[in-house]
């Protein structure tokens, strides 16, 4: 069974990075495989908390995207966009510069996908009208959706997949990140006007096109748009005090899709049908066959060698912190964050069992929230989130960004992306160990 595990797993992932076929069609498949030759039992797949699907992760990202869909139809995401670019003057810099902010800032409140996927065509269409390139524009959302997305629970599919096993609450990431990646944020951009300020001129009478634009024709529906607003609003606030409450986080975005869809006149089958579905089901896939490799002994393995090379102790895992954060920012550029947290998350929790459990004598979420092991999770984190950053796959909203841009006739060559991409990673990441390392080591907050 070790063999056949392992197997379905080192295939999967094989060919999810080829990109030969859709990685939710290798998932599922792998998952189909894992079942078949009994390696999990369909008890352990849906059942097992351990071994199986994390239905935390799952319903929080139906419910989001539930959200999102219906806000999508009030037009408000567009009226953003336009009114951000009229706030730069149709100065084309300083519309980067502003979709940049106003991506990182939606990416945390939100999720980076749904981000660029509502944000990339009305990029589109403002670097029309300012008739410049749009490929730097969309390639700057997509690294400001990551870098953004990484400063809360729910901005990055990682941060949910982590929160769920290690028993987080939104604040502990908004305290505990959120500062790594202001800075990152600051830096970027300044290094960003050094590249881009003055390479990026347009005509005066092309900025007027923007200036004249409309964008309150854009609002189609104010009556949902202050509904939706409200239940945002009211979701987000369950998000910061879930922990006080003792509501898991998916409880708190399911309460939030419901009353939104029973408030709104849409039809929950028009709604449910935009649903992301490909995703999810990646998600469950995916779950499936690292349960397998759980199972088998093989994460434990795994485990045993991580603690053999980085040598973690009750009282410091420093040099694992460190290395945590450049070997995620690394992975994760070259296969998609979201297979590799889905892979280190349960090695983790097996070092931990080992390193700090005979010592604390502490079990589940108590033993994997101790201070020692507090800074590997946070590690994790930045260096996945970040890491995504690096090329076209590392990411989801990468992928995303990419496949829009090439639809309205963009094409962005993995090679292009890489050059934007991989600079930003390694300064990011550079920034981020640099923050886990003072805060953590240094100062212990």
């Amino acid at each position: 069974m070790f063999w056949v595990a392992v197997g379905i797993f080192f295939t999967a992932y094989a060919v999810i990075v080829s990109e030969k076929i859709h990685k939710t069609k290798v998932a599922l498949f792998g998952a189909a495989l894992t079942l078949l030759t009994k390696v999990l039992t369909q008890h352990d797949a849906l059942h097992d908390i351990d071994l199986g699907v994390d239905w935390n992760v799952i319903f929080l990202l139906i419910s989001m995207m539930i959200m999102v869909n219906i806000m999508t139809k009030t037009g408000v995401f567009q009226y953003v966009a336009i009114k951000a670019a009229k706030v730069a003057k149709g100065d084309p810099f300083r519309v980067m510069l502003i979709f940049a902010v106003v991506t990182a800032v939606a990416s945390a409140l939100l999720d980076n996908v749904t981000t660029v996927l509502l944000l990339a065509p009305v990029t589109l269409l403002i670097a029309k009208e300012l008739e410049v390139d749009p490929v730097p524009y969309l390639i700057t959302e997509a690294l400001a959706s990551n870098i953004g997305g990484t400063a809360t629970l729910i901005g990055d599919p990682p941060n949910i997949m982590i929160a769920s096993k290690a028993g987080l609450d939104f604040m502990a990431f908004i305290y505990n990140l959120a500062p790594a990646i202001i800075i990152s944020m600051v830096v970027w951009l300044f290094v960003w006007k050094l590249i881009f300020g003055k390479r990026l001129q347009v005509r005066e009478d092309l900025k007027a096109r923007i200036m004249a634009m409309n964008e309150k024709v854009l609002i189609k529906d104010p009556g949902l748009l202050k509904k939706s607003g409200a239940v945002m609003g009211l979701t987000i606030l369950g998000f910061m005090f879930h922990g006080v409450l003792h509501f898991e986080p998916a409880t708190v975005a399911l309460g939030g899709a419901a009353l939104l869809l029973l408030l709104s006149d849409e039809d929950p089958h028009h709604v449910l049908a935009e649903v992301e579905w490909s995703t999810i089901f990646f998600f469950i896939g995916l779950f499936i066959i690292i349960g397998g490799t759980v199972k088998v002994g093989f994460i434990e393995l795994l485990s045993s060698k991580m603690i053999a090379l980085t040598g973690p102790t009750p009282e410091s895992m420093l040099t694992l912190t460190m290395v945590m954060v450049w070997f995620a920012g690394i992975a994760s550029a070259i296969v998609d964050n979201i297979p590799f947290v889905a892979t280190m998350n349960p090695l983790l929790v097996d070092m931990a069992e080992k390193i700090l459990g005979p010592s604390t004598g502490l079990k589940g979420f108590d033993l994997l929230q101790h201070p020692t092991m507090m800074p590997v999770w946070w590690s994790l984190a930045l260096g996945a989130c970040l890491g995504g950053n690096g090329t076209a796959i590392g990411a989801s909203a990468n992928v995303i960004v990419v496949g829009l841009s090439e639809k309205a006739g963009n094409k962005i060559t993995f090679l292009r992306f890489m050059k934007y991409g991989v600079p930003v990673m390694f300064m990011t990441v550079a920034i981020s160990m640099a923050y886990l390392y003072l805060r953590y080591y240094v100062l212990h907050w």
